[in-house]
C-alpha cells in the first residue's frame, strides 16, 4: 500500500473515531437523598438486585456499542448476573453502616451499565464514561411497608482511558474495582452515610 493511501486511512479512522465519540456530554451522579434521622433508625437485612432481561446487550468490539449492558472484565457468559453482582457488591458497601433497630431491605432495579469496552479503554485518551443508572426503593423486610420508593439514582463517572487506564491496572485497579467503589459511595451519599457525591461533568462517551 502506498504512503498516500495509509495516511487517507489513518485520516479517515480518526474521523470516524472522533464521529463515534462525539461531543463532550453531561454526565452526572444524582439522587435525592434519604434524611438521614430516617436511614439512621435503619439496619440493613438485605440486598436485591434485577437486571431486567429486556436490557440491550451488546458483545460488538467497537468503541460506543449501542445498548444497555456493555460489560467486558468478566469471561463471556450471563452479563445480567454478572452485572447483578457488581451493583450488589456496591450497594452493600455503601449501605453497610446502617446501624439502626429497623431491618430494612434495598431493592435495586439496573436500567443502564454501559462500561468502556477494551477497544475504547486502549484507543481512548481522556475520554469515556462508565453510565450506571439504577431505580432504588427501600422497604421494611418484616412487614414489606414501603419506606422510600422507587426513586432514580444516577452513578456515572469518567473512566480511565488510554495511559490513565494502563497505570491504573498497574496499580491493581479495574473497571469492576472502579465501578464497585463509585456506586457504594453513591448510595452511602444516598442515605446519608457519607460525603455528598452529588454532580456533573462534561466528558466525550455514552
Amino acid at each position: 500500500m502506498s504512503l498516500s493511501r495509509r495516511v487517507a486511512l489513518l485520516g479517515l479512522s480518526s474521523l470516524l473515531l472522533s464521529a463515534c465519540v462525539g461531543p463532550g456530554a453531561s454526565f452526572k451522579t444524582e439522587y435525592t437523598q434519604v434524611p438521614p434521622a430516617l436511614a439512621a433508625s435503619w439496619r440493613l437485612a438485605d440486598v436485591q438486585v434485577s437486571v431486567p432481561r429486556t436490557l440491550k446487550v451488546s458483545e460488538a468490539k467497537t468503541y460506543l456499542p449501542v445498548a444497555d449492558i456493555v460489560w467486558r472484565e468478566d469471561p463471556m457468559g450471563d452479563r445480567y448476573d454478572q452485572v447483578a453482582r457488581i451493583i450488589e457488591a456496591g450497594v452493600r458497601r455503601g449501605a453497610q453502616d446502617l446501624r439502626g433497630a429497623r431491618p430494612v431491605i434495598i431493592s435495586v432495579t439496573v436500567t443502564r451499565f454501559h462500561a468502556l469496552t477494551f477497544e475504547a479503554e486502549q484507543r481512548f485518551e481522556n475520554a469515556g464514561v462508565h453510565n450506571i443508572r439504577l431505580v432504588a426503593q427501600v422497604v421494611d423486610a418484616r412487614t414489606g411497608e414501603v419506606l422510600v420508593p422507587a426513586t432514580p439514582i444516577r452513578a456515572e463517572l469518567p473512566a480511565p482511558s488510554g495511559k490513565a487506564m494502563k497505570a491504573a491496572r498497574r496499580k491493581g485497579q479495574s473497571q469492576k474495582s472502579m465501578i464497585t467503589a463509585h456506586v457504594a459511595k453513591t448510595v452511602a451519599g444516598w442515605l446519608g452515610l457519607g460525603p455528598d457525591v452529588r454532580g456533573d461533568f462534561n466528558r466525550q462517551g455514552n
